[in-house]
């Protein structure tokens, strides 16, 4: 079986899902997307609303803001890269994942990751990076280094929502993270 294939079966077996509550509210499972041989991929928290409706990550603001520093800061676009959530289902309300959630969607992750194999991953916020990590630390305390991972290396950063709430700062520090994601890619400008 090729990863391509896994990626579909798994998608698939995904879009049925009834591990955990969140199954019944949601429009539809949003898996992941972009390149399944990527060398980059990113890991957000879980769906919102437009992801929920559309099924595919990072669609609104906050994908908007993602796509334009992916093109600024990394010099490719999405497609390039592999995009996936820590939920696979929305939270009502955009509520925080609860543990049983994100413990009941993580053998989805973990398959996602070793079918692409990146090498360099990108956390974006508390929840992917405390996940992938295995750390009770905030983003604001792990950010601004690189870790190893697999056989790579996993890059946390602040979610693109927190950039738009907070700009300034925040926004430096992620085009920052994203020049670190690069240099480890050895992309050059």
């Amino acid at each position: 079986m090729t990863e391509s294939t896994g990626l579909v079966d798994l998608a698939r077996e995904a879009s049925t899902c009834t591990r955990c509550p969140l199954s019944g509210t949601r429009t539809q499972v949003v898996f992941g997307t972009g390149d399944e041989t990527a060398e980059l991929f990113f890991v957000g928290e879980g769906p919102g609303h437009d992801e929920d409706l559309q099924g595919e990550p990072f669609v609104g603001r906050s994908g908007r803001l993602l796509d334009r520093l992916i093109a600024e800061e990394l010099s490719t676009t999405r497609e390039r890269c592999y995009i996936a959530n820590v939920v696979k289902c929305r939270p009502p309300e955009n509520r925080n994942p609860r543990p049983a959630e994100i413990e009941a969607c993580r053998p989805y992750l973990d398959q996602q990751l070793a079918a692409v194999g990146p090498r360099v991953v990108v956390t974006l916020g508390n929840f992917a990076t405390r996940l992938l990590l295995g750390t009770d630390d905030g983003i604001g305390k792990v950010r601004g280094r690189a870790y190893p991972f697999g056989s790579g290396h996993l890059v946390p950063t602040y979610h693109p929502a927190a950039a738009l709430r907070s700009g300034g700062a925040v926004l430096a520090g992620m085009r920052a993270d994203f020049v670190r994601a690069k240099r480890l890619l050895g992309w050059s400008s």
